[in-house]
């Protein structure tokens, strides 16, 4: 069995996790076995109430209209091949070459104010003319600012979901995630059938992370999902941006408390694709 092969049918299960995933890819590359004996050993490491699910799924027809590209292939991202928990398999609409661009990640606040968007369209028409990509989340607020700014610039984004790529969430965003998979890239580590739930949207946010050079946070509330991907993305030694606000506004709480941490106040995209040239990223 190919490896590539062996991931697309774990994943179509919905039952077996990432990191399974990749354990199982690392099993197979040690010890070679054939189908049956990888499915037993996978099993033998789920729990027992996932088995009997396990087994049934694995038998179904499988999903085969989507594409995909797994770990092992060679339009994976390198950077993204790099982070802890990297996503063994990304399903996908649009132009996968995408991924091997310069990428700059914008979030913020889904409840943002109107200072958000000023952010958002004062640095995405220098991020397009420098041919950099952006990548977002497809959430409301600044992630959709971003995907909604680039492509009015004419530029290239990726939208990174939180669900499978056949549900449109928030459904506010249906319009503009089928646009972006005619013009950009939208990708997804959830198998069809996979609705959004809470917990996805913080390990969605490991691959945006990932993904970029740069992560730019316009407003963040003091516990946020955008600080989490800033986090995230510390820690996979990207560099951050934040927008300083006022002390008093809790949609700058967040950002505030980045730059006081370290993170590079962002003032202008001038200063912000200086560094990507002086870092050799584009």
């Amino acid at each position: 069995m190919q490896i590539r092969q062996l991931i697309f049918q774990l994943s179509q299960t919905r039952v077996v996790s990432n990191r399974l995933i990749l354990e199982t890819c690392r099993h197979f590359f040690k010890e070679p076995r054939n189908h049956t004996q990888i499915f037993e050993w996978v099993a033998e490491h789920l729990h027992e109430n996932r088995r009997t699910i396990f087994w049934q799924r694995l038998n179904q027809p499988m999903e085969t209209s989507m594409k995909y590209v797994t770990l092992t292939e060679p339009l994976y991202p390198e950077k993204l091949r790099q982070i802890y928990n990297p996503p063994a398999i990304l399903y996908y609409q649009g132009q996968i070459e995408l991924l091997k661009t310069p990428m700059v990640a914008i979030v913020g606040a889904r409840r943002c104010s109107h200072y958000s968007d000023q952010i958002v369209q004062s640095l995405v028409p220098t991020l397009v003319k420098q041919t950099i990509t952006t990548v977002s989340g497809l959430a409301q607020g600044a992630d959709a600012c971003c995907h909604r700014e680039t492509l009015f610039n004419q530029g290239m984004t990726v939208a990174v979901l939180g669900n499978s790529l056949d549900y449109a969430y928030p459904t506010d965003n249906r319009i503009l995630q089928q646009t972006i998979q005619r013009l950009g890239l939208v990708i997804s580590e959830y198998p069809v059938n996979t609705p959004p739930r809470r917990f996805q949207f913080p390990q969605r946010n490991r691959i945006i992370a990932g993904l970029c050079d740069t992560l730019v946070v316009t407003q963040a509330r003091q516990k946020s999902g955008s600080l989490i991907t800033a986090e995230l993305a510390l820690q996979e030694n990207r560099n951050v941006w934040a927008a300083p606000g006022p002390i008093n506004d809790p949609l700058s709480v967040g950002c505030n408390q980045l730059i006081a941490a370290g993170a590079q106040p962002y003032l202008n995209a001038h200063d912000l694709v200086l560094e990507l040239k002086n870092n050799k990223k584009i």
